[in-house]
């Protein structure tokens, strides 16, 4: 209560409405696997993954579809091929934890100076590594093109360049803005002497990053002084100043702490050749010897990235699409680390599992034996689509067959956006799908659904279609993947949208509001679709009274409220009972 001292009308603004619950983003998916390039999230302090909207932002990140080399042999890129099925599912938002193949080395470093500087003046050009922003150049080969501007102009204009600029007068440089000025030469007679419609050009250094796939990576307009606001060491160094720039540049310059600029600029330059352009010199470095891995990734390494995910708290799907292609046992374990990351406490997530390639249903009966989880949903078989990669290389099949999972998760999100959560996502068609690793005819599916093994079918004239949605959990209370999504969404929308509530009075006020609260969100649901009910009274009930809480409750500071809805569950079985009747039969 505001304290009133002297007499006065107050006027005091107030609420008399409840507080409003908004219900959370559904459709944000994660995956986690290899990919060509891209940060590496493995530690909290590693770079925030960037939150993908197309598939052009995933090529901007994490390179494009062509296939990795592990172990000395191409590997499908199956993860780059999932998000580009994510997409064309109806995906819109995805984070995507990058690891690192078993043994995964980086390209380079190349010493750019000429002849064998001391350590302390070297300059070095490479991939950037696991260290710092771990951008991992770790799986690709990169050529670098390092170009050196000079623009025209006089020495009053070049001396209102941003300090630390370097120009050239004649063929002496110098560094401006900084005192005293600095000279490559052994006095500044130059530049002191010069008029000002002398020749003087500024001097700027760009770079442009190639991968097999083409440009990566551009940077223009680099300073060669720690004074310039675009220094080279610092745009290009180990910790750059912008996020971006973190997340995209995949190479890293590493410059000796006694190198002068003109050292710098030397090295750089370093057999530089001349352009058609007679103000541009360019020189390309090749970052040679990186490699995917000698092998597939650990099982740690995809705890790492999961957990590395628990921070970004609008994912609700996750999946790792490519790990069931390896060699047992990894798939099974990355399974459990997919499910365990779903069933973390307040993670409000379902994790997608992929059934690995070419498996029979004998052996998807007993993947499936194995896992119990209302957290999870599994898919058969493999879904074949068009190989992006023949259109670039004739050698290339032109069917590739991948994982489901990216689909799925697509699906998942273009079910949420144009129904509702609460929908199963099941008989929705498979975008960019050809045809299936395996047909699964009706019999088969007979012996898979009841266990809980979703099936995606080739339908006569339906095309094809994702024609399961259970959960892999044995209790027939979370059977339906939607029943467990919707309640999912539930419990986080009333979590994040009730913590005003914490270190309230917990009394007969406050318990009303979380009803009213609490009560409005689910009347909206219900109006919705959402809940099974001719009514509010038969949708749903909110509790939070002396009835569900003790004094032992309120003495030590919980607030309990009891909540019950009537969730809509699928049309799984459609059944028309059809006989004959008489002509004069009334019923």
């Amino acid at each position: 209560m505001p304290e009133y001292l002297a007499p006065a009308v107050f006027v005091e603004e107030t609420s008399f409405r409840a507080k409003s619950i908004e219900g959370v983003g559904t459709s944000t998916a994660a995956f986690v696997g290899l990919t060509a390039r891209g940060p590496v999230s493995q530690e909290p302090s590693d770079p925030t993954p960037p939150l993908l909207t197309n598939f052009n932002d995933f090529e901007r990140y994490y390179g494009g579809v062509d296939d990795l080399t592990i172990g000395g042999k191409p590997t499908p890129n199956y993860l780059a091929l999932a998000a580009q099925s994510f997409f064309s599912n109806g995906g819109g938002r995805l984070y995507v934890a990058r690891i690192l193949g078993t043994g995964a080395s980086k390209a380079g470093p190349v010493t750019l100076n000429s002849g064998n500087p001391a350590v302390n003046k070297r300059v070095i050009l490479s991939a950037r590594g696991e260290g710092g922003a771990k951008i991992a150049g770790s799986a690709h080969n990169f050529s670098v093109t390092i170009f050196e501007t000079l623009l025209e102009t006089t020495k009053e204009l070049a001396l209102k360049q941003p300090a630390g600029t370097m120009i050239k007068i004649g063929n002496e440089y110098f560094i401006i803005g900084v005192t005293p000025v600095l000279g490559s030469g052994a006095n500044l007679n130059n530049f002191n002497n010069a008029a000002d419609g002398a020749d003087v050009k500024i001097v700027t250094i760009g770079i442009e990053v190639q991968d097999p796939t083409g440009a990566v990576y551009e940077a223009a307009a680099l300073g060669l002084h720690p004074e310039h606001p675009r220094y080279i060491g610092t745009i290009l160094g180990k910790t750059p100043p912008q996020a971006i720039e973190a997340l995209t540049n995949p190479i890293e310059l590493s410059i000796g702490s006694a190198a002068t600029p003109f050292e710098v600029r030397g090295a750089l330059m370093h057999q530089a050749e001349d352009t058609d352009n007679p103000n541009v010199e360019a020189r390309t470095v090749g970052l040679k010897g990186g490699s995917d891995g000698t092998g597939g990734p650990s099982k740690d390494k995809y705890k790492e990235a999961l957990d590395s995910l628990l921070a970004l708290e609008d994912i609700s799907i996750v999946a790792a699409p490519g790990s069931s292609s390896f060699a047992d046992p990894l798939p099974a374990l990355v399974n459990q680390e997919l499910i365990g990351h779903a069933e973390a406490r307040r993670s409000y997530r379902i994790a997608v599992l992929d059934t690995p390639p070419n498996l029979e249903l004998d052996g998807v009966k007993n993947l499936k034996s194995k896992i119990d989880s209302k957290y999870a949903a599994l898919y058969y078989p493999w879904v074949t689509v068009g190989n992006p990669m023949s259109a670039t290389n004739p050698l290339a099949p032109s069917l590739i067959n991948i994982p489901p999972s990216g689909a799925v998760c697509g699906i998942y999100a273009r079910s949420d956006i144009q129904r509702g959560v609460w929908k199963a996502p099941a008989n929705e068609t498979v975008t960019g799908a050809v045809a299936l690793q395996r047909d699964v005819r009706f019999g088969e599916q007979e012996v898979l659904n009841p266990v809980g093994i979703n099936c995606v079918r080739s339908l006569p004239g339906r095309g094809i279609r994702v024609w399961g949605a259970r959960t892999l959990s044995s209790d027939p209370e979370w059977k339906y993947v939607n029943i467990r999504r919707y309640f999912l969404y539930l419990e986080a929308s009333i979590d994040r949208g009730t913590q005003w509530a914490v270190f309230e009075p917990n009394g007969e006020a406050l318990w009303a509001n979380i009803r009213t609260t609490v009560s409005d969100f689910l009347y909206n649901e219900w109006v919705s679709g959402a809940l099974l009910g001719t009514s509010p009274e038969e949708a749903f009930f909110v509790q939070c009274d002396r009835t569900t809480m003790t004094q032992n409750d309120l003495d030590n500071g919980r607030l309990i409220c009891l909540i019950g809805v009537a969730a809509v569950k699928p049309a799984e079985f459609v059944i028309f009972r059809i006989g004959q009747k008489t002509a004069d039969a009334t019923g």
